[in-house]
């Protein structure tokens, strides 16, 4: 299988149709039809089932296509790292931030890496977790700081950062007239509670309510931690976010919750399985270092 017909099939696996592929690879559309019943002569199975419209990949074509996009991915590695050798590290580096601690985290890598490697530069997206790890599937961005868990058959991972759980909370809630900026999670039975969408942190929530023989009275699930304080101020519920969370504002009071482990670890991930740029590799490096 030469590299130029895997790219050929890789295009039609994307677009499954051979008139928007062969557009897309510039040539036309006799010559890839002929190139993939090629290839599916050399298999010796049949990669597509052709309809009228469009194409649909058999288990067959959707294994290849998983092999075909590492193989290219691992041909690209391979010449960009020789064009580089004996050269500055250049390019740019694609990293999804969680909301929360994750940019103040990385502010600091990614200053030091930059005077260190001037050439480099940064493409720098937020959002919760869940959809950090979509985009490193999609391929939108090689690396993530996400928040933990993650699936370890999936992506490499390592902790790079932890912070503790807040309750923020009206001004005129009650419970911000306590003294000190702390709470106890017994506090918050009956409360009205907003708290991250994501999955794995509403299991965290129960279980600490678990603990303390209760539930959660949880009435909103949100993804942006921006909108937390607005809902807060408004006395709508408290929120149970990261500390980092907390926006300037003069209605919110923020209390610590000091339960052992009301915290949320912060991990910097990246798909196992996928060749990365020399630069990414030498930037991840460089985070473990900073450790």
């Amino acid at each position: 299988m030469e590299l130029r017909v895997l790219k050929y099939f890789v295009t039609v696996a994307e677009e499954l149709n051979i008139t928007k592929a062969a557009e897309k690879l510039n040539i036309s559309q006799p010559p890839l039809s002929n190139q993939i019943r090629n290839l599916e002569q050399e298999l010796d199975t049949v990669l597509f089932i052709r309809g009228k419209r469009h194409l649909l990949l058999t288990d067959s074509g959707k294994l290849l296509y998983r092999h075909a996009k590492e193989i290219l991915s691992l041909s690209e590695k391979a010449s960009n790292e020789i064009r580089q050798m004996g050269k500055d590290i250049s390019g740019t580096i694609s990293i999804g931030l969680v909301e929360g601690s994750a940019p103040d985290i990385a502010s600091k890598w990614i200053e030091s890496f930059i005077r260190k490697y001037p050439d480099i530069k940064f493409r720098i997206m937020d959002g919760n977790s869940d959809e950090l790890i979509e985009r490193l599937r999609s391929g939108l961005i090689n690396l993530a700081v996400i928040t933990s868990p993650c699936d370890q058959t999936l992506l490499h991972s390592f902790k790079v950062g932890q912070e503790k759980m807040t309750a923020f909370m009206s001004k005129d809630n009650p419970l911000s007239q306590l003294p000190g900026d702390t709470i106890d999670l017994s506090m918050l039975k009956n409360q009205p509670l907003i708290v991250p969408s994501r999955e794995y942190l509403n299991d965290m929530i129960y279980e600490w309510f678990r603990e303390i023989k209760s539930e959660p009275n949880i009435v909103c699930k949100m993804d942006n931690y921006l909108d937390v304080a607005a809902l807060a101020g408004c006395n709508v519920g408290i929120s149970l976010f990261p500390k980092t969370s907390y926006v300037l504002n003069q209605q919110i009071v923020a209390k610590e919750i000091v339960n052992s482990g009301r915290f949320v670890e912060y991990l910097f991930v990246w798909l196992k399985g996928k060749p990365l740029p020399l630069a990414d590799e030498t930037f991840i490096s460089f985070v473990r270092k900073t450790l």
